[in-house]
């Protein structure tokens, strides 16, 4: 995403602070009293675009920012302005991620947020800047868990070519990873042969591991990027998750006993596709919970975690599942 950046600082990459912060600010010096104060900061108004906030240096360092509303209306002008500043303030660097600090700003009401370096101001997040980058982190994000890159423009104007490489990549390495549940079924072709029946469940039960798994990583990739869910967490996600799935798997399992029932399967089918509804949707909320756990540990995005791949995956492993159970009741080999 870079198509609502301000800046095209090379010095940067495009999802680094320093393309979405505003340079044109107001810095008053800690030494003036209100008056004065008053005084600059109408010499240094540019337009009538009139700024929330002023920011305050002392020997060219940030101290403290201010209120314009509460340096227009203190009715002692004699007074320094340093008794009218905040020097407690959130403050980002010019390197920092987007999806940093949107975490950041999702635990917070700041309407501005100095960007500082080595203790200088060089910048500033105002309301549009925050709602510009809060915006684009929120579609990158829908954008990866869609599987396809982020795109650089605006989608009408993104051409057929560049929504061809943005998707094609994903989508091969997709094919690749859908290719070992073919090599499944092949494995498990004998017990296919035993139990015909068994083969009218497969699209049920691969695609009901697949949506719980993308239900699971969806609400919390989103979680983590608002800063709701850490690392620390993931001990109360897998039981919350656990507990959650494990109410589903029930009421899916006895869906499935119904369904076997309405087609006239045997008992044995009906108790073999239940019992595999319970344990892919267990399954799919252990995966789904802790994959973007790990990844967040090694210092990936989540959100790369796309319900496509978690499909993909589950698609995989259920059919395993599957089968094993339906080896152990039926007694293939």
């Amino acid at each position: 995403m870079s198509y609502a950046i301000h800046n095209q600082n090379l010095a940067f990459n495009d999802s680094a602070i320093a393309q979405y912060m505003n340079t044109d600010f107001i810095v008053l010096d800690i030494s003036l009293c209100v008056a004065l104060a008053r005084e600059q900061f109408f010499e240094k108004l540019k337009d009538d675009d009139i700024p929330s906030h002023i920011f305050i240096e002392d020997n060219g360092r940030l101290s403290g920012m201010i209120a314009v509303r509460k340096l227009l209306q203190t009715a002692d002008t004699v007074q320094p302005v340093k008794s009218l500043m905040i020097s407690q303030f959130l403050q980002v660097k010019p390197e920092d991620e987007r999806a940093d600090v949107a975490g950041l700003l999702a635990h917070g009401d700041a309407d501005v947020v100095p960007v500082v370096t080595h203790g200088k101001l060089v910048g500033c997040l105002t309301e549009r800047e925050i709602a510009h980058l809060l915006e684009d982190d929120v579609t990158e994000d829908a954008q990866l868990q869609g599987a396809t890159l982020p795109l650089e423009k605006p989608y009408l104007e993104t051409s057929a070519f560049s929504l061809w490489k943005k998707r094609s990549v994903w989508l091969l390495l997709l094919f690749v990873a859908e290719a070992y549940t073919s090599s499944v079924i092949q494995h498990f072709e004998e017990a296919l042969e035993s139990a015909i029946a068994l083969a009218f469940f497969i699209p049920l039960l691969i695609g009901t591991g697949g949506n719980s798994g993308t239900q699971i990583t969806s609400t919390l990739v989103r979680a983590m990027a608002l800063g709701e869910v850490r690392l620390r967490d993931v001990g109360r996600v897998l039981r919350k998750e656990m507990t959650t799935s494990l109410m589903i798997a029930v009421t899916l399992g006895i869906a499935g006993c119904i369904r076997a029932w309405m087609m006239g399967i045997g008992l044995e089918i009906t108790l073999i596709v239940s019992l595999t509804l319970v344990c892919i949707t267990l399954w799919s909320a252990i995966v789904s919970s802790v994959i973007p756990m790990v990844l967040k540990r090694c210092g990936i995005d989540p959100a790369v975690v796309s319900a496509p791949f978690i499909a993909t995956l589950i698609d995989g492993t259920g059919l395993i599942i599957y089968f094993k159970i339906a080896q152990y009741t039926l007694g293939l080999e």
